[in-house]
Order: C-alpha cells, then sequence, then structure tokens
C-alpha cells in the first residue's frame, strides 16, 4: 500500500499545484527584491520589477542565479531575513576557499524536514520503523535532512553519521534498523560487510534511501538483491535546502519534485532557453517557499529530464530522472563535490606547475580519487624518501581543501601527454 507523508498535498491535481506556485512565485519575486540587494540589481539590469512577475509563466523573464553568484555574496550577500531570524548554516565544501552557506529559519527547517518525511514514507515508512542514518552530519546536509524527517515520520532514528561500520553493524543488529539512510557506495560497503560477517539473516533492513552521488541501476539491483531491501533514490542541494528536493516513490522510475516548495525548469546549458518538456538539459530550481535563503532560478548544472506522465504511486508531482551528467566540471567523489580549481589552487599554493590529472574510480562499490602532478624542474629528485613526503604534504593540503582523502603520486616533469585543445584534467573510470 503506497504511504504519504502529506497526502491532500502529494496527490493534489495539476491546477491546485499551479495554483501554489503562482501565489507563491509572486510573493517570493517580491519578497526577494525587498530584501536582497545582490538580486535585486540583477533584475533592475534585465529592466524587471516585481510587478512583472504574475505567474510561473512569466519566469523566464527572471534572471539566473548561479554558484559564481553564490560565491560572490558569500556570506551574507543574499541573505533575505535578518540573521536574528536564522537558526541554522549548512554549507558545501569550498571551492578556492569560499563555500556556499545557507541560512535557514525555524520555518525554513520545518518545511525541509516535510519533504524529507515525504520521501520517507515512500520509502514505505512509519512511525514502527527505526530509521538508520548513516549521512554525515555537521555542516554537510544529508544527515540533519534525514534526521528531521525521521522525526517529523515518528521513527525511532538512530543518528549514526558515516564512517565506523563495526559500530553501525552493531547497532543495525541490536536496535533492528528497518530503513538505512547513506550513500550508494556506503550502503554497498555495508552489504558486503554484512555478508562478510555472516550477519545476513540478523539485519531487518526492509528499504533505503540512497542519495549525494551518482549511481546506476546495475549499483540499485546488486543492493537491494545482497540487503533484500528496496533501494530508492533521493535528490537535493544546500543551495535549496539539502536532501528532500526530489524523492522516488515505488514505481522507482525518476524522483518525484515537491513543487509546491521548488518550480523546476529545464534549459539549454549553452542559451539559457527553456526547453519544451521531456527534453534533455540543465535543471533549474526556484525556492518558492524559503525564507532565509530564497534562490530564484538557480542553475544545479545536473542534466536530466522531466516528465508529467502518470504515476501509479498516485503522486502527481513531476518527476525528474537520474542526474545523467554535468554541465559544468564539478565531480561528486563520496559524497562531497568536487572542482578542479580546488585541486589546482592546492597545487598552485604549495609551488606545484598547473600540469596535473585527476583519476576518479570506484573500487568494491567505493570511490577513489587520485591526483597526478607534475613535478616542476626544481621540485624533481630521483630521493624517494623526499618526492614521498612531498606527496604526505600535498595529501595533507587536498583534504584541508576538499574534506576527503586523496592519493597523490609525483611525476617527472612534462610527463603528463599534453594535449592540443583542452587539457584532460580528469579522467573518471566509474561506470554510472
Amino acid at each position: 500500500m503506497e504511504r504519504y507523508y502529506q497526502k491532500e498535498i502529494e496527490t493534489a491535481d495539476r491546477e491546485q499545484i499551479l495554483a501554489w506556485q503562482n501565489e507563491r512565485l509572486v510573493r517570493q519575486v517580491r519578497h526577494v527584491w525587498d530584501n536582497v540587494p545582490y538580486y535585486r540589481a540583477k533584475m533592475e539590469e534585465k529592466g524587471l520589477s516585481p510587478e512583472d512577475i504574475k505567474s510561473v509563466e512569466d519566469l523566464r523573464k527572471l534572471p539566473f542565479l548561479t554558484k559564481d553568484d553564490l560565491r560572490d555574496a558569500y556570506p551574507y550577500g543574499l541573505l533575505a531575513r535578518p540573521l536574528k531570524d536564522c537558526v541554522r548554516i549548512q554549507s558545501t565544501s569550498g571551492t578556492t576557499g569560499r563555500r556556499v552557506v545557507a541560512f535557514y529559519t525555524q520555518h525554513d527547517i520545518d518545511l525541509w524536514e516535510d519533504c524529507c518525511a515525504r520521501a520517507i514514507m515512500a520509502a514505505g515508512g512509519t512511525e514502527e520503523d527505526v530509521c538508520h542514518v548513516s549521512y554525515g552530519y555537521g555542516l554537510f546536509t544529508g544527515g540533519p535532512g534525514l534526521n528531521g524527517g525521521s522525526h517529523k515520520v515518528g521513527c525511532l532514528t538512530l543518528p549514526m553519521s558515516s564512517g565506523n561500520t563495526d559500530r553501525q553493524l552493531q547497532f543495525m543488529v541490536d536496535l533492528g534498523s528497518t530503513i538505512l539512510c547513506c550513500t550508494p557506495s556506503y550502503a554497498a560497503f555495508l552489504a558486503e560487510s554484512i555478508h562478510e560477517r555472516g550477519l545476513r539473516d540478523k539485519i531487518k533492513l526492509k528499504a533505503g534511501i540512497f542519495g549525494a552521488e551518482a549511481w546506476s541501476e546495475e549499483m540499485r539491483q546488486d543492493i537491494q538483491n545482497k540487503l533484500g531491501i528496496k533501494a530508492y533514490d533521493i535528490y537535493g542541494l544546500t543551495e535549496t535546502s539539502g536532501p528532500g528536493v526530489a524523492f522516488e516513490c515505488s514505481q522507482q522510475t525518476g524522483m518525484h519534485i515537491n513543487e509546491d516548495h521548488f518550480i523546476a525548469e529545464i534549459i539549454d546549458p549553452d542559451t539559457g532557453e527553456v526547453l519544451p518538456e521531456g527534453s534533455k538539459g540543465e535543471l533549474v530550481f526556484t525556492s518558492i517557499t524559503k525564507e532565509a535563503f530564497p534562490l530564484l532560478r538557480y542553475r544545479t548544472r545536473d542534466i536530466c529530464v522531466l516528465t508529467r506522465e502518470k504515476c501509479s504511486c498516485g503522486r502527481t508531482h513531476v518527476k525528474m530522472s537520474k542526474p545523467m551528467g554535468r554541465s559544468d566540471d564539478m565531480l561528486i567523489v563520496k559524497g562531497v563535490n568536487v572542482f578542479p580549481s580546488q585541486i589546482e589552487t592546492v597545487l598552485l599554493e604549495q609551488g606545484y606547475p598547473a600540469n596535473y590529472q585527476i583519476i576518479v574510480d570506484r573500487v568494491n562499490n567505493s570511490d577513489t580519487l587520485e591526483v597526478m602532478v607534475e613535478m616542476s624542474p626544481e621540485h624533481f629528485s630521483d630521493n624517494l624518501g623526499e618526492i614521498t613526503n612531498m606527496e604526505k604534504a600535498l595529501v595533507a593540503a587536498l583534504k584541508a581543501m576538499l574534506g576527503i582523502y586523496a592519493k597523490v603520486r609525483l611525476v617527472a616533469p612534462k610527463s603528463i601527454a599534453r594535449s592540443e585543445g583542452k587539457a584532460v584534467r580528469v579522467i573518471d573510470k566509474r561506470k554510472i
């Protein structure tokens, strides 16, 4: 039986959804115009005022926001409520030292947790379940989002965070975890650990909610078979709130976007032109209920397709496909956003030339990151101990910038192949 957290909203007819969007968009544009000088200036550049936005049909008139805007406006330039009204921040990893910081009022958090509660109930969750949250906590949105959603549903919530596999498995067995929330690669690793330790018969999991990184249908089937569960996808961005912007239902053929909170568009990433439904392009989101950090027409850089085909689950909100790639050079490694520019910044700060290659792979269902770096003639040495120390120093500097471990391999000057065109900076060997 299909379960809903807010059935009247999740199964509302298209006319009602559009009415909510029209009303909330008009109100949000006025809110941003009145309280965010940065975005008001962008509107004025296009000759726009709030009176020009009367419905969703007018959305395409508004200027886009990009991650560059968020960095330029860091930290408070896009804040739309006084700091005294804000109760939390969440943040992404920083590129070139500048992080994306998102602000939340208590109302924002309540709505975000509602979205995550919808995802948990779509996965079959009830107040009888034990929800095992192994996403990272702290500044990362994964843990706090699913934690709050689990509370809203009424599950017993295990705020495990990531890592410490022995403890994860002990609590999973002792407390009878039934819903697992984590990255798909960590779910695959836990599945292998469960089989290695002969715990399969002691695990009570029935469902998993996995996101924050790309994963294939083959990986889904493998996780489902090994854990005996149904594996659901979830999507979100720190910039728009966190996980729960969209989630999978029992049909597992795309993620329903919570359209009462977000308006989705698909655009041509080169021209910015809005594309017809069913077209493959870049996903753009407008937050229509967020108070503290409301982003209008935010370019996610994720490539996907939207569809309004009727869904057997009864939900009427538009569905997005799994992201099919990026329109920029960002990589997602172990659920963390990694830009080549971050790595380049570290290398230049450490005195290395910007001749490098990033190699991403997936070994035993876990992402690996290796950075091959050319030494300058001044750095070059045949002293193995000296090279090892240099590599360790770079590993530490990259860990400080990225937040994850990257293996470093120093190579001789001019040993990385040159390209006549755009340099091949990234080799992604993952089959996703």
